[in-house]
Formats: structure tokens, C-alpha cells, sequence
């Protein structure tokens, strides 16, 4: 882990349905989720090209998965970013659903 990331924070911004991480003062990327039916579709990340290589997506990435199983969701991975990352990563196998056509509906619905 880079030393950026070590000082990354993330947070939650329910407003947007997403998880937000910055450098200090500098936003660095976002991870964007659907709530529905129990589970959180997570269908999109991106990590500024300035942030690049430094670690800061898979703790954007942990950071959301571990608070979604807080709030007792279950995972749906349909962004390819949040799928590589659970393959690497198997603390949250036991609430990881496959991705569906319903999962998908609801993110088509959300990004219209």
C-alpha cells in the first residue's frame, strides 16, 4: 500500500449513492451502488489518472464492501473494478450474489 493510500479517506455520500475517496483535500474516485431488495449493486468506479497505481481503488473498494455488510446487505458485483477485487479478496464471499437481470434493470433504472 502506497503511502497515499495509508492516507486516503473514504466516505459514504448516501446523497449520490456512492463511496468517495481523497488524498487530503483531493477527491481521488468514487465507487457508485443501486440499494435494492436487500442487496447493493455496485455498477461503477473510477480512480482520478493522477491516482492511478496507488492502492486507492481496493481501499475505496474494501471500505465499501465492509460497510455494506454492516448495514446487512448482500453484494452484487457488476462493476468489472468491484468483480477483479473479489477475486483477490475473499473476506466477503459469504454475501457476494451473482450478478442478474433484475440487478441489472435497477442499474439501468438508476443511470437511465
Amino acid at each position: 500500500m502506497s503511502d497515499d493510500a495509508a492516507a486516503a479517506e473514504v466516505a459514504k455520500a448516501a446523497d449520490r449513492n456512492r463511496y468517495e475517496i481523497s488524498v487530503g483535500e483531493q477527491p481521488a474516485g468514487f465507487t457508485e451502488y443501486v440499494d435494492r431488495g436487500g442487496q447493493r449493486i455496485f455498477y461503477h468506479t473510477e480512480i482520478g489518472d493522477n491516482f492511478g497505481g496507488m492502492g486507492l481503488g481496493s481501499t475505496l473498494i474494501g471500505h465499501a464492501l465492509a460497510d455494506t455488510r454492516a448495514a446487512g446487505l448482500r453484494i452484487v458485483p457488476v462493476c468489472p473494478f468491484v468483480k477483479k477485487y473479489l477475486e483477490r479478496h475473499h473476506d466477503v464471499d459469504d454475501i457476494v450474489d451473482k450478478v442478474t437481470t433484475d440487478a441489472l434493470a435497477a442499474v439501468r433504472e438508476r443511470t437511465g
